[in-house]
């Protein structure tokens, strides 16, 4: 049997703030020792009262503006009540109701919405016990969630990989998955091929369950993780079994898929408005500020180097793909117009890497490319030799041949050994030919 797969994604993003989303604890907890970055507010204590990170809310907004969403007028903060063990509060400040940002797409994919939360922390496992990092805990986190409007592994590596370097683009994360600052989930079901018409990208009706696979901290393992979760899937519904709504993992030694707990709905969260956190407002000022102070983006940056500097897209994609590098290639386009070779200097010399400066590259591109010519005089003289080595060719060009002239101006660069100037033998040539 053939089924149309169908996947949602819920992209995790810790932004580059200084501090956490409701307290003034470091929100960078990468290598720091355990438990050193925490505070009553993190940690949930009694009498503890959060304060809103302005800057998460920005860097909200900017991603949002970028990915064409509805900026909201008004938004607010939910408690979602559930057990973790690195939870400490036992429950996630989140958002529900009103989300910042609404809508949007990336790829010609739907966003369903971005919204804002604090982070839970970190186990440990090691030697048969677990133990607790509350660092991460409280730090602010973004969440992206899509429509469920993807039909193919493809389709969801360039979608998450264009997020990403959206992110830095903007300046809002690192958004480096080995460090834990970009984190992916993936909601998987199948539908029986024909069994409900198809229209656009997503389906009329959607299956009744999904499997949402759980915090998958790179691009290969996601791709793995998925493409098992579809075969796993396959099998269980060509038997006859019905599919448990349930959250997975993925083994990499097994390259199986594994159940980890029942999935939750959003009844089971037992959302309700966060008593100690006020309304938020964002004013239409705040957002013409901000989105006045997009970058240009990696779609807009690759057009142009299209459109201006005549790339190849393979070359447009390396550049592209890391901002500094695609800084340093214009900064020095604009000192040199030998566009290509400083692209082909940099992506297959990597002299951008021993040349911090795009000038130390202009200056070296122009010692490569330097000629010193012979005087004019040894031109002439050049040619008049040549001319008088070969009678039959002059003939051949007063008779029409014009095609002759790039035999005598070869033989002309072969007696000069390749010192003349090719501009100054072409005129003189044309000026004894015509005397």
């Amino acid at each position: 049997m053939k089924y149309t797969t169908i996947i949602g994604l819920e992209v995790h993003i810790e932004p580059n703030t200084k501090s956490k989303m409701f307290c003034g604890c470091p929100q960078n907890h990468f290598g720091a020792k355990p438990n050193s970055q925490t505070c009553p507010i993190c940690l949930g204590l009694p009498g503890a009262l959060p304060i809103a990170n302005k800057e998460a809310i920005n860097k909200v907004i900017k991603l949002g503006l970028a990915l064409g969403s509805t900026i909201s007028a008004k938004s607010k903060f939910y408690r979602k009540h559930y057990f973790y063990p690195d939870l400490a509060k036992s429950f996630q400040t989140s958002q529900k109701d009103n989300p910042l940002c609404v809508g949007g797409s990336l790829l010609g994919k739907a966003i369903n919405h971005i919204h804002l939360e604090e982070d839970a922390g970190k186990l440990i496992h090691q030697n048969n016990i677990s133990l607790v990092d509350f660092n991460r805990c409280g730090c602010a986190l973004i969440e992206l969630v899509t429509a469920p409007v993807f039909h193919s592994t493809s389709e969801v590596l360039a979608f998450t990989k264009e997020l990403q370097l959206i992110a830095r683009y903007l300046d809002i994360s690192g958004a480096d998955m080995e460090k834990g600052t970009m984190r992916l989930e993936a909601n998987i079901s199948l539908l029986l091929l024909g069994s409900e018409p198809v229209t656009g990208s997503e389906p009329v009706m959607l299956p009744d369950y999904k499997v949402e696979l759980k915090n998958i901290n790179s691009f290969r393992f996601l791709e793995k993780a998925i493409e098992a979760e579809i075969k796993r899937q396959e099998l269980e519904l060509s038997q006859g079994r019905k599919i448990k709504q349930e959250t997975r993992g993925y083994d990499e030694n097994t390259k199986l898929t594994f159940s980890q707990r029942s999935k939750e709905d959003s009844q089971d969260y037992r959302y309700f408005p966060e008593p100690d956190i006020p309304p938020i407002e964002i004013q239409e000022s705040r957002i013409q500020e901000l989105e006045s102070s997009l970058p240009e983006l990696p779609q807009q940056k690759r057009e142009g180097f299209e459109k201006q500097y005549n790339l190849s897209k393979e070359y447009i994609e390396i550049l592209v793909s890391d901002l500094t590098r695609a800084n340093y290639f214009e900064k020095a386009c604009k000192l040199n117009k030998n566009y290509k070779l400083i692209a082909d200097l940099m992506i297959n010399k990597k002299l951008d890497e021993k040349y911090l400066e795009p000038a130390g590259l202009v200056k070296k591109i122009i010692e490569l490319t330097k000629t010193d010519f012979i005087p004019a005089s040894d031109v002439e003289q050049g040619i008049r030799e040549v001319l008088s080595e070969n009678p039959d060719v002059i003939t051949s060009y007063k008779n029409g041949k014009g095609q002759v002239i790039g035999f005598l101006i070869g033989q002309v660069q072969k007696k000069l050994s390749g010192k003349g100037d090719p501009k100054l033998i072409s005129a003189k040539l044309l000026e004894a030919l015509h005397g």
